[in-house]
């Protein structure tokens, strides 16, 4: 466990200092850190003061992952091909309906389309290994067959990762991170395959009983350190791991409002980061809005308030929207279309 953790107080204005220090190598900038350790007040000091290898996890430029360059904002479709996800649940959970919806999002500007076969929901229980794979794997080649967008399969288990890999996925999406099947890194790691962990406190079916923290944002940080070594450790390369921390997953309204205040804490991973709270509850929360399909606009300033803390991935269902607003604040920050 950390003593002090490290955030960049991201700035995206066009008037940018001589001395201000690039984000990750990014569109975001900043001169200042907030400093941050349990059961002491944030102190916020100049960057300058940081200690070099600190600066250098802030700094670095990141490397392309699964074939997006992360020194600008990607846009990841999410595609489920399950009948009770809480969004979309039983639209695409035929390999037609799912393919011409991944068509649909990669014409809006999608970067790459998340695709899983097993709902994560809150709530929602397990589904068999081989009920998975034949969901996933039909449209994943049938995507990949059509052409070369990147694909991520969103999965807990290894033998899912392994058939859809071998299918033309692109990247394995754990939203356990490696605690519900261990193999799933070893497998990853054999196929060379970039890999994105995500924070979640217990499983889908009780993560939402009660979920507690001491500090729900160092906690999360602390387990995604720890994530991102044992993947290392298990032979995933540091260049091609992405850090989620799980918004939705294990948390309360309070608790995804504490991470998403301060999400820009975790470029001291020295990762990419991805960002997934499109139509997640709390968004219905805090707009009275009971319908998941009704919370797109809510969706997409969520998105934006990532993107401005220097996000690399955001994982959304309206993909035009989202890619409609991105642009239109690209236009307004940079002062050019």
């Amino acid at each position: 466990m950390r003593s002090q953790y490290f955030r960049p107080l991201v700035q995206c204005d066009i008037a940018r200092p001589a001395d201000a220090q690039r984000l990750a190598g990014g569109w975001g900038w900043f001169t200042q850190v907030e400093v941050l350790s349990r059961g002491a007040p944030p102190q916020v000091i100049a960057a300058k003061e940081l200690a070099p290898d600190v600066l250098w996890a802030l700094s670095a430029p990141r490397a392309d992952c699964a074939g997006l360059d992360m020194g600008r904002p990607n846009l990841m479709g999410i595609l489920n091909v399950t009948p009770d996800s809480f969004s979309d649940g039983g639209r695409f959970d035929k390999p037609q309906a799912a393919i011409a919806h991944a068509q649909g999002m990669v014409a809006a500007g999608a970067d790459i389309l998340d695709i899983g076969g097993e709902s994560t929901r809150p709530g929602a229980a397990e589904v068999s290994v081989d009920a998975e794979i034949d969901r996933v794997v039909p449209v994943i080649a049938a995507i990949r067959g059509a052409g070369s967008t990147a694909i991520s399969i969103d999965t807990r288990k290894a033998p899912v990762a392994q058939a859809a890999l071998a299918a033309g996925a692109t990247l394995v999406n754990d939203v356990a991170a490696g605690t519900f099947d261990p193999d799933i890194l070893a497998c990853t790691a054999q196929a060379r395959a970039p890999y994105c962990l995500m924070h979640a406190q217990g499983d889908p079916e009780t993560m939402q009983d009660a979920p507690q923290y001491d500090d729900v944002l160092l906690d999360v940080y602390d387990f995604l350190e720890a994530r991102i070594a044992h993947a290392q450790a298990a032979g995933i390369a540091r260049h091609q791991i992405i850090a989620d921390p799980g918004i939705g997953f294990g948390k309360s309204t309070a608790h995804n409002l504490a991470l998403l205040a301060r999400i820009s804490l975790f470029h001291s991973l020295g990762v990419p980061i991805l960002l997934g709270a499109s139509r997640k509850r709390f968004i219905g929360v805090i707009a009275d809005t009971q319908n998941p399909a009704d919370r797109m606009a809510g969706s997409v300033a969520v998105a934006l308030a990532g993107i401005a803390q220097g996000v690399q991935i955001t994982r959304v269902h309206d993909i035009a929207q989202t890619r409609q607003a991105l642009s239109l604040w690209q236009a307004v920050e940079s002062g050019k279309a």
